[in-house]
């Protein structure tokens, strides 16, 4: 699973993801991609789960990247514990979305089946998507 091989701290503030993507909202590497629609954060077994769904899908001489990265540590605490006494445990590891961010890419299939992978694909993720084409030149 990602998750960062060393921060500068172990717990970090949720924050809020406010705005559109100004970084990675266009297909580079592939021909075919997969874009968020709303905020949010995928989890890295989200991203695994959905990494997982396009490897079986791909032949031999097909590619994918996977263009987010989960370096935010979300913490929870117990249930029925009292207020205070510090900030929860480490939970897991997430990746802050943005929409119109580009979450995965792929090269090498053809249309309808890159449109069947990145729908089996928008299921496992939390936040709604779109089937992104880099024939599409116009910015989210």
């Amino acid at each position: 699973m990602l998750q960062p091989k060393k921060t500068k701290f172990r717990k970090t503030q949720k924050g809020k993801i406010k705005g559109l993507a100004d970084r990675g909202n266009s297909i580079v590497f592939g021909s075919y991609g997969i874009k968020s629609l709303q905020p949010g954060f995928i989890s890295n077994r989200q991203i695994e789960a959905a990494r997982i769904v396009i490897s079986r899908a791909l032949l031999k001489n097909c590619k994918m990247w996977i263009r987010i990265f989960p370096d935010k540590s979300i913490t929870k605490k117990p249930n029925e514990v009292r207020m205070g006494s510090g900030k929860g445990d480490h939970e897991y590891w997430a990746a802050p979305v943005k929409p119109g961010r580009v979450l995965f890419e792929v090269e090498g299939l053809d249309l309808e089946t890159a449109k069947e992978v990145m729908g089996r694909v928008a299921d496992k993720l939390p936040v709604k998507t779109n089937f992104a084409c880099r024939c599409d030149l116009v910015k989210f």
